[in-house]
């Protein structure tokens, strides 16, 4: 019929093949695939799935470097005294800046030597430059300039005890704000076989060039861990199968009656003042007091740790 010419799709030739505006589907779709991927590979899979949740835990454990990574700032030590110091005791440095024109006495030889024999860089600038550097402080010529600190992630501490087929042996802090208590604390769980420390993010002492020092070098050897929220840090370790014990002068159990030391364990240690925190108190398994014949009320954090560090290694050797 006339009128029937104008109906859409209506086909008006007999050529065979594929229409135009096909683009070939019936071709490719006849090609193959090529082979079956892996089933970790493909996507809906059980494999697959376990796959990238072990990706995402692998990526969780990845140290976090201190004051959020690529933002933190160097650290400066300064004065004479301060920085041969610290060059002796071995704390990481990047740079020693030194003031044009300084009077060469002893202390500024050795730490030209020091710097030299680690490789340091020698920055020499005027004393204007100094004072801007070290907004005024009495540098007397002398700048060592200390790079962030990389902290570990919580989870790597037990995992390098596991790692050696070992029981964790933890030193976590309750909110410690003296660095050298850190410090101190560092080197007696370093001394005592300890896997390492766990620190607070917030509000509480970190591992600056004070605790590095005070530490005596053991901070090159023993990790220290950040944990943004400490109560959910030690649920996790509790998790793992860490008895986590609270040291607190109002304990209900005496150290030599503490049997959970010979196993996993996380100690805690609350700050000089004002012990453990209400929430971390209530987290831990057990309270632990250590006796004190002579009738003294309390011991500085740092001994306190290194008291229960030392029964913890006597039990298991």
């Amino acid at each position: 019929m006339a009128g029937n010419s104008q109906r859409r799709n209506r086909r008006t030739s007999n050529k065979k093949g594929a229409q135009v505006g096909s683009g070939g589907q019936r071709r490719r779709g006849l090609e193959g695939k090529g082979p079956t991927p892996p089933a970790s590979m493909r996507k809906g899979h059980k494999k697959n799935r376990v796959a990238n949740a072990q990706a995402r835990q692998a990526a969780a454990r990845r140290p976090a470097p201190r004051r959020g990574g690529a933002k933190g700032t160097n650290e400066l030590v300064v004065g004479r005294n301060s920085v041969v110091e610290a060059l002796r005791e071995g704390v990481p440095a990047n740079a020693l800046y030194v003031q044009q024109f300084i009077d060469n006495d002893e202390r500024v030889r050795e730490a030209l030597k020091l710097a030299g024999e680690k490789g340091l860089h020698l920055m020499e600038a005027p004393r204007p430059e100094l004072d801007r550097m070290t907004n005024g402080l009495n540098h007397q010529g002398l700048v060592l300039s200390v790079p962030p600190y990389e902290y570990a992630h919580p989870e790597d501490l037990t995992a390098l005890a596991f790692e050696g087929a070992e029981d964790p042996l933890i030193v976590a802090l309750d909110g410690i704000t003296d660095p050298r208590n850190l410090g101190a604390i560092v080197r007696s769980v370093s001394a005592f076989g300890g896997h390492g420390v766990v620190v607070p993010e917030r509000r509480a002492a970190g591992m600056t060039a004070s605790a590095w020092k005070t530490s005596a070098g053991t901070a090159a050897r023993t990790p220290v861990a950040r944990a943004t929220n400490m109560t959910r840090t030690l649920e996790a370790y509790q998790k793992e199968g860490l008895m986590v014990v609270g040291l607190a002068a109002d304990g209900d159990v005496e150290l030599h009656e503490l049997e959970a030391l010979e196993g996993p364990v996380v100690i805690v240690v609350g700050s000089e003042g004002k012990g453990l925190s209400r929430l971390v108190g209530e987290t831990c398994d057990f309270r632990v007091r250590i006796p004190m014949p002579g009738g003294a009320e309390s011991l500085n954090a740092g001994v306190a740790a290194g008291v229960v560090l030392y029964e913890a290694a006597r039990r298991r050797a």
